[in-house]
């Protein structure tokens, strides 16, 4: 039986990346790529695959509003997450949104592979990820996130957001290079991110820039 597969990533060449891995399975076959929730959405309704990998965190409409539709109009299709994030409450909202698996793109390339057969298998599959709290703790967002950040901090995450150089972000907030630095790490740390597209991607959710800056 071959396994249809659409794969939804706003990072083209990282997408690309994962089609080549998917593809090389047997019996896989990748007859989708899409860029945003929307475009996922739409190859799902055309194709009805057997598994849709979604990003979380995609530039419009992200993975989780994805995962909510797709199970509406395919419900036979199994969802997998594939996110930046590691945190308990972003596989809370997307177990909640209909996915059965969540890998985090800190993990290594082959766990999706893994992901995907699980949930063929109908079962779930969330590798080394920490243990999700109590409901309450689950309401977070990009921008309850955001609010807990210091004032000094938003500043700093919405000008590299617009794509400032560390020496353009000193010179504007009176600080040092090295300070900048020292809050980029912080925000990375505080945040769950790992690199500045992922800072990028979270300040336009929060609403500290729009999509256009």
């Amino acid at each position: 039986m071959t396994i249809s597969i659409v794969l939804a990533d706003d990072h083209v060449l990282f997408r690309q990346g994962l089609a080549a891995l998917l593809r090389e399975q047997p019996c896989w076959e990748v007859v989708g790529e899409a860029g945003s929730g929307e475009e996922a959405i739409d190859l799902v309704a055309l194709l009805k695959p057997t598994v849709a990998v979604l990003d979380v965190e995609m530039v419009g409409m992200g993975g989780i509003d994805a995962a909510k539709r797709i199970r509406e109009i395919s419900p036979g299709t199994k969802i997998v997450a594939l996110s930046m994030y590691s945190s308990a409450h972003y596989q809370q909202r997307m177990r909640r949104a209909g996915a059965s698996a969540y890998v985090c793109k800190s993990q290594p390339i082959g766990e999706l592979v893994e992901a995907v057969k699980a949930v063929i298998g109908g079962r779930g599959y969330e590798p080394g990820l920490p243990e999700l709290p109590a409901p309450a703790a689950m309401a977070r967002s990009a921008r309850v996130d955001a609010d807990a950040l210091s004032e000094r901090e938003r500043e700093v995450l919405r000008l590299l957001a617009e794509g400032q150089r560390t020496v353009v972000i000193a010179e504007t907030l009176g600080i040092s290079h090295k300070t900048v630095e020292t809050y980029r790490a912080r925000l990375q740390q505080k945040l769950g991110i790992n690199d500045l597209s992922g800072l990028v991607r979270f300040a336009i959710r929060a609403g500290l820039i729009s999509p256009e800056s």
